[in-house]
């Protein structure tokens, strides 16, 4: 398989693309991963892959039709994952139009693209051929306590204008399967975590500001339930649906792990106490400090998946306990990588929380 892949130097793309060129006896035989490279966008994600010949990074924008349709050509593409998307929900509030130009637009022309290209594929490529999306649970707003999980088939309510920019964005993917038969994938997930995430987000902020001495944030009263899934986990699924998945169908995949935003950041608190000390013998949480909510935050998200462990036989490996551990301790090893990013690409007075 010769693969696409958008926006693999994000935290997601990023960890697809490694679990993808390090699996033993791999079906790949190239993959080329396009990113223009915006803040969250780091070359330095993939920097040990340098040297496999079946890896090509190119730079560029998914908006960019001439671009696309030429890497398609080029490297003969089976199959596209488009991770390409603007992610930040603090960011969508204060500035909602680049959500639109990248997951709107830009997935529009991605689409349209992958089209023209897979409509002139001869038999047997052309049945072949899969474009799958990579999307997320906020498309479907927010539920109450004790309420079902989201399934593939509850309505689209997004809350935020980047959930209203990736529920269009799904929408998008869905009309040009019905309309025009290109082969297209869903898969909705819960949140990620796990190495490589970029430091805006919850639980990479904890654990940088914690070791910083700095406040750890904590939006209203701490209490939004999320459903948390370890990135390598989710990689491992989008390669299931990419294979496997029935075309047209959508796929949610979650860590069956609901705890809310406050529980999260104690035990991050607690697995530093053990692992890093303070100097001053002062616990992490007292580092704690609630701030004004965020305007329309969805009280809690949690992903029934249900249907891709029935049809596809996938669960995630890790549990919340040990992922989240794993996720400590590369970020305790990994300290230069986190300044770096924080120092050169984005300026900290910004950081804040996606939750």
């Amino acid at each position: 398989m010769n693969l696409l892949v958008t926006g693999g130097c994000g935290f997601i793309g990023s960890n697809f693309i490694r679990q993808r060129l390090s699996e033993k006896g791999s079906a790949l035989t190239k993959l080329v991963n396009l990113d223009v490279l915006t803040y969250a966008g780091n070359p330095a994600n993939l920097a040990d892959l340098a040297g496999d010949s079946r890896y090509v990074f190119a730079h560029g924008d998914i908006g960019d039709p001439v671009l696309v349709a030429k890497l398609l050509a080029d490297h003969a593409i089976d199959a596209v994952v488009n991770f390409a998307a603007e992610s930040h929900v603090d960011r969508s509030i204060d500035s909602p139009e680049p959500f639109i130009q990248t997951n709107v637009t830009g997935t529009l022309r991605l689409l349209n693209a992958a089209k023209q290209y897979w409509a002139k594929l001869p038999e047997p490529k052309k049945a072949a051929f899969r474009f799958l999306h990579v999307s997320t649970d906020e498309v479907y707003g927010s539920l109450v306590p004790g309420a079902p999980a989201f399934t593939e088939n509850h309505n689209f309510e997004p809350n935020s204008p980047y959930a209203a920019s990736k529920a269009a964005s799904d929408h998008l993917v869905r009309a040009y399967q019905h309309t025009y038969g290109l082969p297209t994938l869903t898969t909705n997930c819960s949140n990620n975590y796990g190495p490589y995430h970029f430091p805006e987000k919850l639980i990479p902020l904890m654990i940088l500001n914690a070791l910083e001495g700095k406040n750890l944030p904590v939006y209203g009263d701490g209490m939004q339930i999320r459903d948390w899934l370890y990135v390598e986990d989710h990689a491992r699924a989008i390669w299931l649906v990419l294979k496997q998945g029935r075309t047209g169908e959508t796929y949610n995949i979650g860590g069956w792990n609901e705890k809310p935003n406050i529980e999260i950041v104690k035990t991050i608190c607690a697995l530093l106490g053990k692992k890093a000390p303070r100097a001053d013998g002062k616990t992490y949480e007292s580092q704690i400090t609630y701030v004004t909510d965020r305007p329309g935050h969805d009280r809690r998200y949690a992903i029934d998946a249900a249907k891709i462990n029935r049809e596809l036989g996938w669960k995630p490996l890790e549990t919340f306990a040990t992922g989240i551990e794993k996720t400590v301790d590369w970020y305790l090893k990994n300290r230069a990588w986190a300044a770096d990013i924080t120092s050169k690409k984005y300026s900290r007075e910004r950081l804040g929380t996606k939750v």
